[in-house]
């Protein structure tokens, strides 16, 4: 913990606060607020969503599109009403009502059934020299979620979360600034739920109430404060409006759902080749293979080692001849190198793409190849030059690209020796010259605009294949490039059981596809940790085992026969479950809605999902509860409102209730909710080993409904109609259950397949599934 002792007493410099309404305009879509000099707006973009907007200059600022993807005028228009009393202004929706104080200017927000939230103190919203914040209220029985990546528990309630892209090597429970800086977050409390976008690139901070108890406030060193309120009431309303807002995934390669495997470093080619034989002589399925830094040349972006990877095309063409994808990474810094003839460099400082100094001084850094400077991917000639050299990559078949150290993440002297970490300049100017800014307004923006230049640059050399991007660090839009991974963790229990939170928040941050890497990257893992691991990360969207340099290896056969059958029988499972969590997939690019799953985003109602930060749900229908500790075989596993099952042996239970489930070092606990309909295909030791010609309805009786998606998995053409989805629907009529699968429907027709209808527990029929509509009854009466 820090210590205080002997520090000198600081006085802050005081805030200046939004005084009282003088005038109000309004016109189809804004209400302005004219309070002296500074202003006010707000704008209804949607019946649940509103654009609150406060300039102490009087001057708005002209539009930013780096997360926002449209403009306000360009949401449908939606009706409102305004009142004009003596005292408030009321501005009234079809979901929700805004109220403004006259004198002083504040904001409260209330539901239909008048319930308030994100009401502003008696603060308000206020200004000084640099700075714009906004204090709000805490109801009593709220609860905070999101934030990115925030480590330690699910709730972020009483704690300081700064928006600050970092490179936070060797992070914890403590660490605040992470990877990823998205200023988003859910506030939740029984019955009613709201999310706000602070939308600002600066630096940004939330308090949630550590400072001052029942007070929460935004600050940022951006010019105006504005953010957008989303109302739910529920967690999955509120991400589908946050994702129309800010954009949602593409679909990825259905190949990039299977299990990746990786290391810092597999140092050559012969390794590389011996790595995927073991797989395949093992019989554990695997689809990628990630190369870190030692694939290249002198640690130069865009090159391969002519000694460790001689031939590079012909390992590529082997690999995949033997299923496997392979993915390399690609750090931001470029080698300095003048007169080497490393045309990377000689282009970039040609045509002036690289960050310079305020006096006009190329800006350097030490990173991996030493001195290094670094691209401005504000500028869209430069996204399509850095896009277009990793046709270098994917020319000779490189699958996917992976962004590292694009917080940016750099010393003030080479690596290996004694220094400190720097950032750029945050006066060094960026973007292009009819709208250059400075890195302070764009430093948390690096990680995302590198991003979009790998996946458009990877769409432009491959335009019929979808490729795979994967980043360290973003901001809020992310999604719409990059799958996302938690960094540098490490190889401990504790790194295991907030892994969870982690990748929750993230899909409550609108990032689906995250993972974190399986057995820590840091560190040596043991046997039943990396076991424990690997049974979690089943569930994880991205699946990947990674291990960095100098640790003991962490491939799944290095822990012994015992550890090595725990981990083909997980990955396994895995690959059986990819139509489901395909599926899944396709709902997070259509509605924005995580793959990962926190209870509460199901359970919004119940409190006892609130803080529930050691289960997670898979989608809507698989409910885990992971071992995270040593030695340990039984847990405790709550089980929210309903009929629930054992996925191993089929018990029924009937919740609300905790129960103690038995979890040997084999065996991870995993539920199943009533009328769950979970579509199962054949163990493949690679995604695209054959069509699925056998398909598996795993059913749990009930009343439920699931539409199963489908399309080639590889190119674009299902955003121009190539898929089909199937819906299947099951209840109960008397003493029988009722299966009903509805024709398919769409352009997409996968081969003629046999259906195994599995109804758990009772009986299973099968039929040769065409595509055409079929009713299945089955009996459940009991003899006496």
């Amino acid at each position: 913990m820090p210590q205080y002792f002997g520090q000198l007493h600081t006085t802050e410099a005081p805030w200046s606060i939004l005084g009282a309404v003088q005038a109000i305009q309004q016109n189809e879509r804004h209400i302005l607020f004219q309070c002296g000099g500074p202003c006010l707006t707000v704008s209804v973009l949607a019946a649940n969503l509103i654009r609150v907007r406060m300039t102490p200059s009087g001057e708005f600022l002209s539009r930013r599109s780096w997360a926002v993807t449209q403009a306000d005028e360009e949401w449908p228009a939606v009706p409102f009403e305004v009142r004009e009393k003596a005292e408030t202004i009321e501005i009234e929706t079809e979901q929700l009502c805004i109220v403004v104080s006259r004198n002083p200017c504040r904001l409260q927000f209330f539901d239909s059934a008048g319930q308030p939230f994100a009401h502003d103190t008696d603060l308000g919203m206020g200004w000084r020299t640099g700075e714009v914040a906004g204090w709000k209220r805490i109801e009593s029985d709220e609860h905070f979620y999101g934030f990115g990546e925030p480590t330690g528990l699910l709730d972020q309630r009483s704690k300081v979360k700064t928006n600050w892209a970092s490179d936070a090597i060797d992070y914890g429970i403590m660490t605040d600034s992470m990877y990823q800086a998205i200023p988003f977050f859910i506030a939740l409390r029984p019955g009613l739920g709201y999310g706000l976008f602070f939308n600002t690139t600066y630096w940004s901070r939330f308090d949630l109430g550590a400072q001052q108890p029942g007070v929460w406030q935004m600050e940022t060193e951006g010019n105006e404060l504005d953010y957008y309120i989303i109302y739910g009431p529920e967690p999955a309303k509120i991400i589908q409006t946050y994702t129309q807002l800010t954009g949602r995934m593409p679909l990825p390669p259905r190949w990039s759902l299977g299990y990746h495997q990786c290391r810092w470093s597999y140092e050559s080619q012969d390794i590389v080749r011996k790595l995927a034989d073991e797989f395949r002589q093992r019989r554990i399925p695997c689809d990628v293979i990630h190369l870190d830094i030692d694939y290249m040349n002198s640690y130069r972006v865009f090159t391969w080692s002519p000694k460790r990877f001689a031939d590079p095309q012909k390992l590529i063409q082997n690999l995949k001849q033997d299923g496997f994808k392979v993915v390399t990474i690609v750090d931001p810094g470029v080698k300095y190198e003048p007169e080497a003839d490393y045309k990377v460099f000689d282009e970039g400082l040609k045509n002036n793409y690289f960050i310079r100094k305020t006096n006009g001084q190329l800006f350097h850094g030490y990173v991996w190849p030493d001195k290094a400077v670094f691209p401005d991917y504000l500028r869209t000639e430069v996204r399509d030059w850095w896009g277009n050299w990793q046709s270098s990559l994917t020319d000779i078949g490189v699958a996917g690209i992976w962004n590292d150290m694009n917080e940016p993440a750099l010393d003030d002297r080479p690596f290996g020796d004694p220094g400190n970490k720097i950032s750029f300049p945050l006066d060094a100017p960026q973007g292009p010259t009819d709208e250059i800014t400075t890195h302070k307004e764009t430093h948390n923006l690096y990680g995302l605009m590198m991003a979009q230049a790998s996946y458009q640059g990877a769409k432009i050399s491959r335009p019929t294949e979808r490729s795979f991007v994967l980043t360290r660090s973003g901001y809020a839009g992310i999604q719409r490039w990059s799958a996302i991974w938690t960094g540098d963790n490490q190889s401990l229990w504790e790194h295991l059981e907030m892994s969870i939170p982690m990748l929750c928040n993230l899909g409550l941050s609108g990032v689906a596809f995250v993972g974190s890497d399986i057995g820590g990257f840091a560190g040596n893992a043991t046997a039943e940790l990396f076991a424990r691991w690997m049974q979690l990360g089943m569930l994880y969207p991205l699946m990947r085992g990674h291990s960095a340099l100098t640790t003991a290896q962490h491939e799944p056969w290095i822990f012994g026969d015992r550890i090595e059958k725990i981990c083909r029988d997980y990955i396994e499972l895995r690959y059986q479950l990819l139509p489901y969590i395909y599926t899944l997939f396709w709902l997070a690019a259509t509605t924005g809605a995580p793959i990962l799953r926190p209870l509460l985003y199901h359970f919004p109602n119940d409190p006892k999902t609130f803080s529930l930060a050691d289960q997670v749900m898979l989608g809507p229908s698989l409910l885990a509860a992971p071992i995270y500790r040593p030695g340990v075989e039984h847990r405790a596993v709550y089980l929210p409102e309903g009929c629930w099952y054992d996925w191993w042996s089929g018990e029924e239970f009937t919740g609300p209730a905790h129960i103690l489930a038995y979890a040997p070092l084999e065996k991870m606990p995993l539920y199943v909710r009533a009328g769950s309909i979970i579509a199962i295909a054949p163990v493949m030791q690679h995604v695209d080993e054959h069509p699925i010609d056998q398909m598996r309805l795993r059913i749990w009786k009930g009343v439920g409904e699931f539409t199963l998606y489908e399309d080639d998995g590889h190119t674009f053409e299902y955003q121009t109609g190539a898929f089909s989805t199937t819906t299947y629907r099951v209840y109960s009529e008397q003493q029988r259950t009722i299966v009903e699968i509805a024709a398919r429907e769409g352009e997409f027709s996968p081969i003629t397949r046999e259906t195994i209808v599995e109804l758990v527990g009772v009986s299973e029929q099968s039929f040769l599934d065409d595509g055409t509509a079929h009713r299945l009854e089955f009996s459940t009466y009991a003899d006496p």
